[in-house]
Formats: structure tokens, C-alpha cells, sequence
């Protein structure tokens, strides 16, 4: 029998890592019935949202999976010197660091099983400190794909190998050769952390020095997807073994509420033919962008379900719903769309995504929206806006081929205080991107492609599939690391 171990989950304190860690942490108890997972949970002083995510876990103790898995809220206030912090990335960084003694304690005082491990979120790799002091390996969980990860790599090895300066790049047009793109990576595409001067470029470099200390990485992707990705990882002798164990996705269908309304007005619409406009839980645009995109959609004639949140405001790191949308949208413009389009605020992504009518989605290209998009066979228009965004779009256009390219280029990072290249998208270029994604559906190769994956994706975790047998490898190599 196999014997009883337990690991150690620290995702970052961010609603899109901790659910993929939470997701992939039942992932690992459906598969192993002898596995317990504890997982720790770092709330930021400023993220409700966290907060109320937090407090529904921590409510749920039923079933054996469940019994299986504890989560413990880590109490920790941020240091003095932080709470005023100007820059928002080495804020996150030290906040993650001042909880290093308090994840220590509390694996001292774990009992029960035998602890086979940390695994670490991609953004917590300072934890791999504590574990290294207790004796323990550490697996990353690297929650964007396998591309993304190469290209982190790879700006690594440039500054610490070949004393390149990366923040150099953000006014230069160079391409480069990442060995994980099957075409050279256009420089202005690199995320706008890695080119910060203030520290953020060091930190983003630095944790991808890290990575490459760790005993495995486990990455939220599956082989098909990303195949000449891994294989280029596999290959490289100085990157530790690289498991693709997606799709990790949270889609329980929401009929509730405003979601029930949204889904009423799909019903009534014919299959695949809405086109489903969502910026993620931190993607919003000023006035003029909106009525850019409001004077695109009325022109292309598609149907549309338009998912629009106003800036943050007020403290908040998020975009808020608004009172009025007609404040911010061209006269008249719900009056004459009203029979092909809907404006919604907030929107339950997947379950609109799921939905028999939704064709097409113009997205900002998150890794977990572009998983979401693949589950359901749904092609893509890309428009990135923050993150590591600009490139899984070119990933999509180029590479996996069931994106269309709006804006590639756009980048408005206000998390790291970046808001270069290109900060205004035309109504043409807009439209362009929804025909291309919406016209001919029967013979468009994205909408082809997407339908490709969308049967794979929903085989690869099953017994036999890709992911399945990673998962297998990862958690041999976890015994193995044991003994």
C-alpha cells in the first residue's frame, strides 16, 4: 500500500493563484487517496475578494477529499515599512517574505503524516527557504504555461549569463530566440515587470533563478497544448523536470442572480453566435477606449455580450461594476443594439463560456480565461493588457493558432505602474479583430482548432490521458525524493 504523505501548498495571494492551487490541490486527493494536503493562505490587507474566497473554503469539511485538505489562514500584518509602499511588486514580494516564520512555525507544529514536500507557488519561491532549513524539497507551481515559462527562463539567462541588461528592451524592437516559441518572441511583447528599473525586472529575474533550484516544476498546462514548449524544456539539462498536469480550472457552472439573467438572454440567442467580451478581474479601460469598442461592436453587426467594469477606485485593485454604464457608453447605443447585444457587468466567465451560443472571446488572455477558452472549444480575439498577457496572445495567434490578433502590443500594467507602447486600440482595429474571429465559422482555422483541443483537453486527466500520466511521474518522483 502506498504509504501516507502529506504536502505543503503556499500559493501567492491572488484570487487567480490561489484558486488554480486550490483546484490542483483536489486534483492531487482525487488521485491519491492515501495524500493529505495543507494549504496556507496569505490574505493582502487590501484584496476582500481573497478574503471571502477564504471564508467559503474554510466553511467546506465534508466529504473525504475534503477531510483531506486543511487550510490555514496565516495571521500576519504587513511590516511597518510596507504599508505605505509606493511600488506594488516589491510590496507583494516583501509581504510574501514577512510570512516566512509563520509558515515555519506552523509546519513544526504539524502532526499526522509524513510531509513529502512544499509545493510553492511560482511567486512564492522565498518559501523554498523555509523548506530547505526543515529539510524538505520544493515542487513550484508555475500557473502560466509552458511558453511563458521558457521565455521567464530565458530573460534570466540573459542577465546572469550573458550580462544582458533585459530592462534595456522596453525601448528597443529586437525579436528574440526562445527556444519555447516556434517563431522569434517580438521584445515589446515581454511582460512589463521584467523591464522596471525600480526593482520589479530584479525580482521577476530573480524568481526564475530560483525556479531552477527547485526539484520539479509543475506547470498548469497539458502536452497537446504546448507541445513544442515541453519538449524544449525537456531538453534543457538546466531546467528541473517539468510536469504539465492541466487543465486545473474552476468551472462550476453560477445560475444565480445576475448570472441567471445573463444566461436567459443567451437562450435566446442562436448557437455560436455572440461574441463574449471579458477583461478579467483586473481588466477595465478608460471612457474613450470604451466607446471605441461600444462604435466596433455596433459596426460589425455581431451579436455580443459585453462583460464592462469601470477603473478601480478608492483604494481598490479591482474594477467595480457601474451604476450608469450609459454614462460611459455613446448616445443611443444601447438603444440601437438592443436586439443583438447585451452590457453586463461582472460576469460568471465560465459558465457564460460553456454556454451553447457564446462563438468567440475577445479576451485579455490570463492563462486561466485561456484554459477556460480551450475547455469549451471557444476561439479567441486577443487585446492583452497586464502581466505575462502580451505573450500567451502571441502564444494563441502564433503558436496554438486559435487566437486573432486585435492588439497584441497593448500593454497597461498599473500593478507595476507601467503604461507604455500602446494605450488606445481604434474602433477598426476592434472590428477587424470580431470579424475575423466571428465570420465563417465552418471553415475559420481557429474556430477549427479550438474545437480540436476542446475534445483533447477534456481527455487529458482522465486515466491514460497526458496529464493523467504526468501526474503519475510527479508523484513517483515525489516518493522517490522521499525515500
Amino acid at each position: 500500500m502506498e504509504e501516507a504523505i502529506e504536502l505543503v501548498f503556499i500559493p501567492a495571494p491572488g484570487m487567480g493563484h490561489l484558486v488554480s492551487a486550490v483546484e490542483a490541490a483536489k486534483l492531487f486527493l482525487r488521485t491519491r487517496p492515501r495524500l493529505s494536503i495543507t494549504v496556507f493562505i496569505m490574505k493582502l490587507p487590501f484584496d476582500s475578494k481573497v478574503s471571502s474566497y477564504t471564508e467559503s473554503l474554510l466553511a467546506v469539511a465534508d466529504d473525504d477529499e475534503s477531510s483531506r485538505l486543511k487550510f490555514i489562514p496565516l495571521a500576519v500584518d504587513p511590516p511597518e515599512h510596507l504599508k505605505d509602499h509606493p511600488d506594488k511588486t516589491l510590496f507583494f514580494r516583501s509581504f510574501v517574505e514577512s510570512h516566512k516564520p509563520k509558515v515555519r512555525d506552523c509546519v513544526n507544529e504539524m502532526k499526522g503524516s509524513r510531509i513529502a514536500g512544499f509545493v510553492v507557488d511560482m511567486f512564492c519561491d522565498v518559501m523554498m527557504d523555509v523548506a530547505d532549513e526543515l529539510g524538505l524539497p520544493t515542487y513550484v507551481f508555475y500557473t502560466s504555461g509552458a511558453a511563458m515559462l521558457g521565455l521567464h527562463l530565458h530573460l534570466q539567462s540573459l542577465r546572469d549569463d550573458h550580462g544582458v541588461d533585459v530592462t534595456e528592451f522596453k525601448d528597443s524592437d529586437p525579436d528574440l530566440s526562445v527556444s519555447t516559441y516556434s517563431k522569434p518572441f517580438p521584445v515589446k511583447l515581454v511582460p512589463a515587470v521584467a523591464l522596471l528599473k525600480t526593482g520589479g525586472s530584479t525580482m521577476f529575474l530573480d524568481i526564475a533563478k530560483r525556479l531552477r533550484q527547485a526539484k520539479g516544476i509543475l506547470v498548469n498546462t497539458f502536452f497537446e497544448l504546448e507541445p513544442h514548449a515541453l519538449e524544449s524544456l525537456s531538453r534543457d539539462k538546466n531546467v528541473p523536470p517539468v510536469y504539465p498536469v492541466g487543465p486545473i480550472l474552476n468551472i462550476k457552472s453560477d445560475s444565480n442572480g445576475a448570472a441567471g439573467e445573463i444566461l436567459t438572454w443567451l437562450d435566446d440567442q442562436p448557437d455560436s453566435s455572440v461574441v463574449f467580451l471579458c477583461f478579467g478581474s483586473g481588466g477595465s479601460f478608460p471612457e474613450s477606449q470604451v466607446k471605441e469598442i461600444a462604435h466596433a461592436l455596433e459596426r460589425s453587426g455581431h451579436r455580443f455580450l459585453w462583460s464592462l467594469r469601470q477603473p478601480p477606485s478608492g483604494g481598490s485593485v479591482y474594477p467595480a461594476d457601474y451604476n450608469n454604464p450609459e454614462e460611459v457608453l455613446p448616445e443611443g447605443f444601447l438603444k440601437r443594439t438592443k436586439s443583438i447585444g447585451k452590457v453586463i457587468g461582472w460576469a460568471p466567465q465560465a459558465t457564460v463560456l460553456a454556454h451553447r451560443a457564446v462563438g468567440g472571446f475577445l479576451s485579455h488572455c490570463g492563462w486561466n480565461s485561456t484554459l477556460e477558452s480551450v475547455w469549451f472549444g471557444v476561439p479567441m480575439a486577443t487585446w492583452p493588457i497586464y502581466a505575462e498577457q502580451q505573450a500567451n496572445a502571441f502564444q494563441l495567434v502564433t503558436d496554438i493558432g486559435m487566437g486573432v490578433d486585435v492588439k497584441m502590443d497593448y500593454k497597461r500594467d498599473m500593478m507595476v505602474g507601467y503604461t507604455g507602447v500602446s494605450e488606445y486600440v481604434t474602433a477598426k482595429e476592434i472590428e477587424t479583430g470580431i470579424t475575423s474571429l466571428m465570420d465563417h465559422p465552418a471553415t475559420n482555422p481557429v474556430w477549427i482548432k479550438a474545437n480540436e483541443l476542446k475534445e483533447i483537453s477534456k481527455n487529458t486527466l482522465q486515466e491514460g490521458g497526458s496529464s493523467f500520466n504526468f501526474l503519475e511521474s510527479f508523484f513517483e518522483y515525489v516518493v522517490k525524493n522521499l525515500k
